[in-house]
C-alpha cells in the first residue's frame, strides 16, 4: 500500500465490459512528506475519492479481487481516504 494524492479523472467510455460503473482517477503517489515517488497512475476508485484528496491505494494482484466473483483487469485501487497522518520525528 502506499499514500497519493487524486491529480485527476479519467473518462473512458468504451473499456472492458467488468470496468463498467469504476470511477477511474489520476493518482500521484506521494511519499510521507508529500513530496510525488514516480509518474502518476491511474487507479479504480468505488469509495468516492475526488481531485485533491489523500488516498490509500494498492497495486498489483490484490487489486485485481475488490470483486471477490470477478476478478478485473485492473493495476491500481483507490481502499481508502486520508483523514489524517502522523509521524514520529527522528
Amino acid at each position: 500500500m502506499q499514500m497519493g494524492t487524486v491529480i485527476g479523472n479519467v473518462w473512458a467510455t468504451r473499456k472492458e465490459e467488468g470496468l463498467t460503473g469504476l470511477k477511474l482517477l489520476f493518482v500521484q503517489p506521494i511519499r510521507p512528506d508529500g513530496a510525488p515517488v514516480h509518474t502518476p497512475i491511474i487507479a479504480a476508485d468505488r469509495i468516492g475519492a475526488g481531485i485533491g484528496d489523500q488516498v490509500i491505494i494498492t497495486e498489483g494482484g490484490s487489486a485485481r479481487f475488490i470483486m471477490p466473483d470477478n476478478p478485473l483487469p485492473i493495476d491500481a485501487v483507490i481502499i481508502g481516504i486520508v483523514d489524517s497522518t502522523e509521524i514520529a520525528q527522528q
